[in-house]
C-alpha cells in the first residue's frame, strides 16, 4: 500500500486538534492490551502466532489470504442488523464507535492507519461474527436455566460452527480467536449486543455466559470443581480472560524493592551473562593437576601398603616416597598442572546444581528448569498427583513424595492457545512470567514420550493429540521467553523435588560412577595399558628367571 502524505497530514491534524477535555470517551487510563507478538517468540513458530483463516481486529484485515473470509463476516452483520430492536441500522453502531474512536486505539500497540469511520465498520461487521460464533457457548453455560442463544447458526455458518470440535474450519477459528494480533475489545461487543437484547443487564449475563463456555472449552486446566464466575467488564479481550483465569494474581508476593533512584523492579531477570556461582558464597576451587596425581599414588599405596614381606618392600617404598613427595612444588612447572589436568579432568562439573543452597535467590542462568525427568523421578519414588485447579497448585511435598500438577488437557488448539498466553504475558505482565515458568518446568521434566506417558497414566495429562510422542515435541519446543523469569511456587517445588532427588543413594552412586568411573576413561585406559605392560614384561622376566623365591611356590590343583 502506498503511503499516502496528505492523508497522513490530514490524520495528524484532526487528531491534535481535538478537544480531548470534552470527550466523555477520552482514552486516558486505558492500558495498552493488544500488543505485537515478540520477536523473541515469533522467530521459532510464526504460524502460531498468524491467523490461518479469519482476520478480527485491524492488524491482519488486509491481508489477502485472509480475505476470503469477509464474505462470511457481512453476512453475520446482516443478520445482526435484522435483530436490532426498532428497526435500527448498523450505522447507528458505527457512528456510535466513531465518537469512541481514542478509545478503541488505544486498546492497541500499533498506530492503526485507518480512518475513523473505517476502523468503525471493521470493528461492527468483526464484532457481529464474533458473537455470531460465540452464541453456541452461551447454551453451553446456561446450566439448564433457560438462556437462550441469539439465533439458531444459518446454514451458511453450519460448515463453520461445530461444538463437538470434529470440523476443521472450526477448531482454526478457534485458534485465531485466541491469538494476540486477533483481538476485539469485549467492551465493543457488549455495545453490539445491547440493542439486540430487551435490556443492558440481559446483554451483560448473555455475553458473560458466551464468554465463559469459550473458557471452558478452551482451558488447558480443567478446573471442573468450581469454574471462576467471568466478569467481561474487568478485562480487556478474550486471551486477556484466559490468562487471568489460569494465573493466580500476585496477591501474596512481598511488594516490588525500590533501588536507588526509585524505580521498582520484579523478580524477573534480563537474559544475561551470569557467574556460575550466582554471587553467592565462594566455592571450593577444582585440585590442581599435581593434587591428582598425589591422590593416584594415595590410593596406590592403600592397596601394597599390606604386601611389606619380602622383596615387595622394593615396590612399597617407591610408593611411599612418591606419597610423601612435595607435589605442590610440581604446580609451578610450566604446563605440568595443565597436562594432567587434561589427563583427569571429567567434565561433568555443573555450575548450576539445582539442589545447592540459594538456588532461588540465584538470577536463572538458562530457559530451562535443571530438574530430572518424569521417568528418573518416578524412578526414584516420586508420585504425581493431579490437581483440579490454577498454576497456583504446583507443589512437592517431601512428606509423601508426591509432586502435585495442575491437570492439562493437550489437543490440536492447545500449542497455539499456550503460546499466544505466553506471548500476552511477556508482552503486559508487570511481574514474574508465570506462565512461561510453567512451561520451562514442563520442557524440564519431559524428555520423551515415556515422560508423557507416566503424566497420562496418572491423570496429569490429558492426551488428545495422536500420540504421546506429539506432546513431548509440544512441551520440547516452548521454552523460549522473553526473558528470564523465577516464580516463587515453581521454583520452591523444583528446589524441594531436586532434593528430594539428589539425596536418594541410587542417585548419588550413580553420579559417582559416572562422574568417576565413566567420564574418567582416558585415565582407565591409561592404566590398563601400563598393566598390561607390566603383566607382558613380569611374564617375560619370569620365563627367564624363576619367580617363585619373590612370590612363593603356586599349586595349581587338578582334577583326577
Amino acid at each position: 500500500m502506498a503511503f499516502d502524505e496528505l492523508r497522513w497530514v490530514v490524520q495528524i491534524r484532526h487528531s491534535l486538534q481535538e478537544d480531548a477535555a470534552g470527550d466523555d470517551d477520552d482514552d486516558t487510563g486505558i492500558p495498552v492490551s493488544v500488543f505485537n507478538v515478540p520477536k523473541q517468540l515469533q522467530v521459532y513458530k510464526p504460524e502460531a502466532y498468524t491467523p490461518q483463516l479469519i482476520a478480527l481486529g485491524p492488524y491482519h484485515h488486509w491481508r489477502p489470504e485472509l480475505y476470503e473470509m469477509e464474505r462470511y463476516k457481512l453476512a453475520a452483520a446482516r443478520r445482526a442488523q435484522k435483530r436490532l430492536r426498532g428497526g435500527a441500522k448498523l450505522d447507528t453502531l458505527v457512528e456510535q464507535f466513531a465518537r469512541m474512536e481514542r478509545k478503541v486505539r488505544a486498546y492497541y500497540h500499533r498506530f492503526l492507519d485507518f480512518s475513523g469511520e473505517t476502523l468503525s465498520w471493521m470493528m461492527v461487521v468483526d464484532g457481529a461474527f464474533l458473537l455470531e460464533f460465540l452464541q453456541i457457548y452461551a447454551v453451553a453455560a446456561g446450566n439448564g436455566d433457560g438462556g437462550r442463544p441469539l439465533r439458531r447458526v444459518s446454514s451458511r455458518m453450519a460448515h463453520l460452527v461445530d461444538f463437538a470440535g470434529r470440523k476443521s474450519a472450526y477448531s482454526l477459528i478457534l485458534r485465531d480467536m485466541l491469538m494476540l494480533e486477533n483481538q476485539v475489545p469485549l467492551f465493543l461487543l457488549r455495545r453490539i449486543l445491547d440493542p439486540q437484547c430487551e435490556s443492558a443487564d440481559e446483554a451483560a449475563e448473555l455475553l458473560a455466559r458466551m464468554v465463559t463456555g469459550l473458557m471452558k472449552e478452551l482451558c488447558p486446566f480443567k478446573m471442573v470443581e468450581l469454574f471462576p464466575a467471568v466478569d467481561v467488564g474487568e478485562h480487556a479481550h478474550l486471551l486477556e480472560v484466559l490468562y487471568h483465569l489460569l494465573v493466580p494474581k500476585p496477591a501474596d508476593d512481598p511488594a516490588p524493592e525500590a533501588d536507588g533512584h526509585g524505580s521498582f523492579h520484579d523478580v524477573g531477570y534480563d537474559i544475561e551473562e551470569q557467574p556460575a556461582d550466582g554471587g553467592g558464597a565462594e566455592e571450593q576451587k577444582p585440585a590442581a593437576g599435581c593434587e591428582y596425581v598425589k591422590q593416584l599414588f594415595v590410593a596406590v599405596w592403600g592397596i601394597v601398603s599390606r604386601l611389606k614381606t619380602g622383596p615387595m618392600r622394593r615396590i612399597t617404598r617407591p610408593i611411599a616416597f612418591a606419597v610423601k613427595a612435595p607435589w605442590k612444588m610440581l604446580a609451578v612447572v610450566p604446563g605440568f598442572s595443565t597436562t594432567v589436568e587434561s589427563i583427569f579432568a571429567d567434565g561433568s562439573a555443573n555450575p548450576r546444581d539445582p539442589s545447592g543452597a540459594g538456588y532461588l535467590t540465584r538470577p536463572p542462568l538458562i530457559e530451562e528448569i535443571m530438574v530430572p525427568s518424569v521417568s528418573e523421578l518416578a524412578n526414584a519414588g516420586v508420585k504425581f498427583s493431579p490437581t483440579a485447579g490454577d498454576l497456583s497448585t504446583i507443589a512437592f511435598d517431601a512428606k509423601t513424595v508426591t509432586f502435585h500438577l495442575p491437570v492439562v488437557t493437550l489437543d490440536s488448539n492447545t500449542e497455539v492457545v499456550l503460546r499466544n498466553l505466553v506471548a500476552y504475558e511477556a508482552s503486559a505482565a508487570s511481574g514474574p512470567l508465570v506462565l512461561a515458568r510453567y512451561t520451562e518446568l514442563m520442557n524440564g521434566i519431559i524428555d520423551t514420550d515415556e515422560d508423557v506417558a507416566v503424566l497420562r497414566q496418572r491423570g496429569v495429562v490429558l492426551n488428545r493429540m495422536k500420540s504421546d510422542g506429539e506432546v513431548a515435541k509440544l512441551w520440547n519446543g516452548m521454552a523460549r521467553s522473553v526473558r528470564l523469569t523465577k516464580v516463587a511456587f515453581v521454583d520452591r517445588a523444583v528446589e524441594e523435588v531436586n532434593r528430594y532427588y539428589n539425596g536418594r543413594w541410587r542417585v548419588k552412586t550413580k553420579r559417582f560412577m559416572r562422574k568417576y568411573v565413566f567420564s574418567s576413561w582416558q585415565v582407565l585406559t591409561f592404566l590398563a595399558a601400563i598393566m598390561m605392560l607390566l603383566l607382558t614384561t613380569l611374564q617375560a622376566f619370569c620365563s627367564v628367571y624363576t619367580c617363585s623365591r619373590w612370590f612363593g611356590a603356586v599349586t595349581v590343583a587338578t582334577e583326577d
